[in-house]
């Protein structure tokens, strides 16, 4: 991996992309092999932004390659308030070998990155969830067996997490659709990166209103919920727009017979998808939520190993 940080997945080729996903999978298949990988290596946690499946799997992840974590709350650092970008990237650059940023503005980690001289990691920010697609498409891989040429249809509000599906989608020849209300669609910036990227691989990059159109002969079908955090304000709003655009049994017919379902979690059973769904054979959620401890762990082991 020639990346030092890994804040987008534009920032890795679709053959480092190709690697980290073989990395995962030798990780999972023998955890005991890289059980000293990271070796009294220290990976700092920074949340602005709570969860579950990011805090765990880092956390578990790299003390499963041999090193340490350090979680940081915001309310030890209030990037911004307490203190800067700047000056916490500097101090920490001196204890550990490692940091995992999430938080809300994306300008945040690109300048913890530009500041500290070791690796930076995009736990989450409001503009892309690399760490996410990463294990979205190390699952698709592993139920499919192939990804160049599938078809995604991602349904719901064009967020974070579709930004970073058309990113990897377009890398790996993977055709995207981003079906989703007017007003709500994929950042226009972020569309055109992934239209740019996919004329390398062929792969098609699409937004549509229809999510009837969209998940047509669909491989996967993937949703998020409606609000996210920051977006309190809007939920009930949300919740009235976004009712056409919920993932139920009706809408799963209109994708292939073995199409499977995603979701990032944490899902709101009843909105963005029914519980039949969620819960059916076709539900891949938790496996994909156990892949972003292994994806991690494989982009944890690239970027760290050479950090003294």
């Amino acid at each position: 991996m020639k990346a030092t940080d890994f804040l987008t997945v534009r920032d890795l080729s679709t053959k480092e992309i190709l690697e980290t996903f073989t990395i995962a999978r030798a990780m999972k298949k023998n955890r005991a092999k890289y059980a000293t990988a990271l070796k009294g290596k220290t990976l700092a946690l920074i949340f602005e932004k709570p969860s579950l499946r990011t805090r765990t799997t880092f956390d578990v992840g790299i003390q499963q390659l041999g090193g340490y974590s350090l979680y940081l709350s915001p309310a030890e650092i209030s990037l911004g308030k307490r203190e800067s970008v700047y000056d916490v990237a500097k101090n920490l650059e001196r204890m550990v070998q490692g940091i995992m940023i999430r938080t809300f503005a994306h300008q945040i980690v690109v300048d913890m990155a530009e500041y500290a001289s070791i690796p930076v990691i995009n736990g989450l920010t409001d503009y892309s969830h690399p760490c996410q697609a990463m294990a979205d498409y190390l699952t698709i891989l592993e139920h499919k067996k192939t990804l160049k040429g599938l078809k995604l249809c991602y349904v719901g509000d064009g967020n974070n997490v579709a930004h970073s599906l058309m990113f990897a989608g377009a890398r790996l020849g993977v055709n995207v659709t981003i079906a989703c209300p007017k007003g709500y669609e994929p950042d226009a910036v972020a569309t055109q990166q992934a239209l740019d990227d996919a004329k390398k691989t062929g792969a098609v990059i699409d937004v549509v209103e229809s999510p009837q159109e969209g998940v047509k002969n669909a491989d996967v079908v993937y949703t998020d919920v409606w609000a996210s955090m920051g977006q309190e304000a809007e939920a009930a709003e949300r919740k009235s727009i976004f009712q056409p655009y919920q993932v139920n049994a009706e809408l799963m017919k209109r994708a292939k017979k073995d199409a499977i379902f995603m979701h990032c979690l944490p899902a709101h059973r009843g909105d963005e998808v029914t519980a039949d769904v969620i819960d059916s054979k076709q539900s891949v959620v938790f496996d994909e939520a156990e892949n972003r401890l292994h994806a991690q762990k494989a982009v944890m082991y690239q970027l760290m190993k050479r950090v003294k």
